[in-house]
C-alpha cells in the first residue's frame, strides 16, 4: 500500500486489506491531527478492499465528526462500493458523488 498526501487529500494506490490497515490508520490518525481541514482519502487507486479496511475507515470518520472534521471517501470504484453497501458502512461514511459525464 502507498499513500501519496495531496494537501488535505490521502491518496491510496494498493490492496487496502488487513495487511495495510494499520499504516492506512496511522496516515489518517496523523492527517487529522496535523491538520485544520477536512480529509479526503482518494481509493481511486485501490482495486482490493476487505472489511477491516472499511472499518477502518468508519471508525476515522467518527473521529473526526467528534472532533469537527470530515472525512470523505473519493473515488470509491466498483469493489468498494460493493463491500461498503455488504457491510452497511456506506450508511457511516461519507463517500463523494462522482461528478456527471458529459
Amino acid at each position: 500500500m502507498d499513500i501519496i498526501t495531496d494537501g488535505p487529500t490521502l491518496v491510496l494506490v494498493g490492496d487496502f486489506d488487513v495487511r495495510s490497515t494499520m499504516q492506512v490508520r496511522a496516515a489518517i490518525y496523523d492527517h487529522l491531527e496535523g491538520h485544520d481541514e477536512d480529509v479526503v482519502v482518494d481509493l481511486t487507486g485501490v482495486d482490493v478492499v476487505d472489511l477491516t479496511a472499511l472499518k477502518v475507515l468508519a471508525v476515522a470518520t467518527r473521529q473526526a465528526s467528534r472532533s469537527g472534521h470530515h472525512l470523505t471517501l473519493r473515488g470509491c470504484g466498483p469493489a468498494v462500493r460493493r463491500m461498503l453497501h455488504l457491510s452497511r458502512l456506506i450508511r457511516v461514511v461519507e463517500v463523494e458523488r462522482a461528478a456527471a459525464s458529459a
